[in-house]
């Protein structure tokens, strides 16, 4: 699964990757600079040790035969390993003495005065005042390599503090510096039909304000486009109330006094068309009702006396032909933070979308269970998952020949969710080969 990408998480990564890269880049500077430094020191101490070991050789060869010879024995005895190693050569070139490392071949170096370097080593040249003897001090170049190695380590190891150190104070900072954006966007991410009010702007910094300027300005069009379908819809519904009835009326009537004929069968077409153009609009003013946001409440209801309310109303309803069977978990609650009259409008539609699409041989199961759980459950063959989908959609029906608009899962939907509950369609229903199952979950 492809991660979401993170600002903070990028400039963490962008930050600390190009720290490493100029504190590595320092580092290999400072090597290239202690490198030279070293070696001036390094050529320093060199020449020095070389003119006063110099001084002792010859001091010690000179008293060589009125003195136990315990000097230059002292001279030849070394540890095991010898940062400097010498020889004592003749004008002819040969070694007359030598510390225990250095090799008995000469050094590869003229025997003349100052430095000169070798494949392994950086050697100096010291003669005596009668150019009789020359000493020639050798420095292995692993030696000064290692000892730039060294500090060049030593300044690696601050990073292993200075990374996981960094990251924690840039993520503090960017976290901080961050708030304004993310606020911002838990603001725009609440924002839904039931709630369109503007994105607060005065706290943002500047760079943040011409986008919630933007936002609010497309808010603006958006409430004043669904309060334009809210209003339309609204009076078009009320508006087609008093004529709808007032032709069914007479429609009725007619149907009454007219005698038994082709005539009669159109009245009776005309009423039930009728009927069925009242119900679209009994159907409209629930869904403009359910757009205005009429299913959140700030107060608790207790929502199973307008359920055994209604479902005793359609138990009462010849159209409902005894199909109801209503049962109620003992100790069943449900006392939620809801409009009762939207619940009302919701489980009105469901039942009657039981009815009217359930198979008319089957019981409509309704019930409350223990957790708060509501389910409407009805026979039939079982509904396509891929027709499932669009129910909550508005104008989406099923396979079915039965008379509806294609509003009342839809409205239920929508006030369900204004509710922070959900509705989950299932079918076949739960535990069974067919049917179709309506569950509604509202928080506690």
């Amino acid at each position: 699964m492809k991660r979401d990408r993170s600002i903070a998480r990028r400039l963490i990564l962008t930050l600390t990757s190009m720290m490493v890269v100029f504190w590595l880049l320092a580092i290999g500077l400072s090597f290239r600079v202690m490198q030279h430094e070293f070696d001036e020191i390094f050529d320093s101490a060199q020449q020095e040790t070389t003119e006063r070991l110099l001084a002792l050789i010859v001091d010690d060869m000179d008293q060589e035969d009125t003195i136990e010879p315990h000097g230059i024995a002292m001279l030849e005895t070394a540890a095991s390993r010898e940062y400097l190693t010498y020889q004592v050569r003749d004008v002819q070139g040969k070694v007359v003495l030598r510390s225990n490392d250095a090799p008995a071949e000469p050094f590869p170096a003229p025997l003349s005065t100052g430095f000169s370097d070798s494949a392994t080593a950086r050697i100096y040249t010291e003669t005596t005042a009668d150019g009789k003897l020359f000493l020639q001090v050798a420095d292995r170049f692993k030696n000064r390599r290692e000892a730039v190695r060294e500090s060049a380590v030593t300044l690696l190891i601050p990073l292993a503090i200075l990374v996981p150190a960094s990251i924690f104070v840039i993520w503090l900072v960017v976290a901080r510096n961050l708030r304004p954006l993310d606020a911002l966007r838990q603001d725009i991410g609440t924002k839904d039909g039931g709630n369109l009010a503007e994105v607060e702007t005065l706290a943002l910094p500047k760079e943040l304000r011409p986008i919630a300027r933007s936002v609010n300005l497309l808010l603006a069009r958006l409430r004043s486009a669904l309060e334009a379908e809210r209003e339309f819809t609204a009076n078009s519904a009320h508006e087609l109330r008093t004529p709808i009835a007032g032709a069914l009326a007479q429609t009725q009537r007619l149907a009454e006094e007219l005698p038994p004929g082709p005539t009669l069968t159109r009245a009776r077409q005309v009423e039930t068309s009728l009927i069925n153009l009242g119900r679209l609009a009994e159907k409209l003013l629930q869904l403009a009702r359910a757009e205005a946001g009429i299913g959140g409440s700030a107060t608790a209801s207790n929502l199973r006396h307008v359920l055994d309310m209604i479902v005793t109303d359609f138990e009462r309803d010849s159209r409902s032909n005894g199909r109801l069977s209503y049962s109620v978990a003992d100790d069943a609650s449900l006392t939620r933070n809801a409009d009762m009259d939207a619940f009302g409008i919701v489980m009105r539609n469901l039942i009657e979308n039981a009815l009217v699409h359930g198979d008319p041989d089957l019981p409509v199961r309704i019930s409350l269970e223990k957790d708060g759980l509501i389910r409407v459950i009805n026979g039939g063959p079982v509904v396509r998952e891929m027709d499932i989908a669009t129910l909550k959609k508005r104008f989406r029906r099923g396979q079915t020949n039965a008379s509806g608009s294609g509003l009342g899962l839809a409205i239920a939907d929508r006030i369900i969710s204004q509710m922070s509950g959900t509705l989950e369609l299932l079918s076949p229903a739960s535990g069974e080969a067919s049917g179709f199952e309506a569950r509604i979950r509202l928080p506690a």
